[in-house]
């Protein structure tokens, strides 16, 4: 359900239509990270770097600094005319929404979006996400706490939203549990092939700070000297992902597999629009595939 789900929620952070929308709000869109931390991190309302940063978790502190402070405070006007001196958590989650709404139309088709066929399936996925636990999860909480959208589509990308981030809420305490810190988890996750160490580079980590987590995996004998995993090292990447699926089996549980099962099927198509549409990277750190 994750692979489904996760591509539908991740074209917010690779649209064209997500970065005009933040354009209008002044952000800067010559890369994806300003619009990126705006807007994830809007639910959580006016949080500082700190805050985000232990939220994101796998993200370095120093970068997260970098951006926060624009998430929350936009390009003068004189910059950009049209947009207001400053974007508070209220008007990044309106450009949000309409940012979803505009690439979903893009990406999926206007008959898509406004023909019936797309109504099941946001249904059964809503109903999943509020059986999503909040307790001790920042992310899933903050996104739960929003407003459901009216529309299909949007109900279904925000559904896929605190799904995945529930999901991601737990991960990240199996990591803490697998005493893995936001670096070492990164480091541990190329030393077993998951990507290739460039790709984990848009985290932020300097050279000097991936290379110590690095010596500190290995003195816990779960690298090689060249940065692969043992077989401990292995063995403990299993076990956080196995972790992970158990942590976010709730909301499945709930829904039953008869009906996880229908929306599986009725996600194939959205999901092959998604993948297909050649916005969302070959290598990432996501987990996801391509066509």
């Amino acid at each position: 359900m994750w692979h489904l789900l996760e591509p539908l929620h991740a074209l917010l952070y690779y649209a064209p239509e997500a970065f005009d929308e933040a354009a209008a709000l002044g952000y800067d869109t010559d890369g994806r990270w300003p619009s990126y931390f705006a807007w994830r991190a809007a639910p959580l309302g006016a949080a500082g770097p700190v805050r985000v940063a232990s939220a994101f978790y796998s993200f370095s502190p120093d970068m997260v600094a970098r951006y926060v402070p624009v998430a929350r405070t936009t390009a003068d006007p004189a910059d950009a005319p049209a947009a207001p001196a400053t974007a508070g958590p209220a008007d990044v989650l309106a450009a949000r929404l309409r940012a979803v709404d505009r690439t979903c139309r893009a990406v999926l088709g206007e008959d898509a979006v406004a023909g019936p066929g797309l109504a099941e399936a946001p249904a059964l996925a809503r109903r999943a996400a509020e059986a999503a636990g909040t307790a001790g999860r920042p992310l899933a909480a903050a996104n739960a706490e929003l407003p459901w959208p009216g529309a299909p589509h949007l109900v279904l990308w925000q559904a896929a939203t605190i799904l995945r981030e529930h999901r991601g809420d737990g991960h990240v305490a199996a990591l803490l549990a697998a005493g893995l810190d936001p670096v070492e988890a990164l480091v541990s996750f190329a030393a077993v092939g998951a990507a290739p160490e460039p790709v984990f580079a848009s985290r932020g980590w300097s050279a000097a700070e991936w290379s110590a987590a690095r010596e500190r995996l290995a003195v816990r004998g779960l690298v090689e000297a060249d940065g692969t995993a043992t077989e401990a090292g292995r063995a403990l990447r299993a076990g956080v992902e196995r972790r992970t699926d158990e942590l976010a089996a709730a909301p499945w549980a709930a829904l039953g597999a008869e009906a996880a099962d229908r929306l599986a099927d009725l996600l194939g198509g959205p999901w092959l629009a998604a993948i297909g549409s050649g916005l969302l990277p070959a290598e990432n750190t996501l987990g996801i595939g391509k066509v």
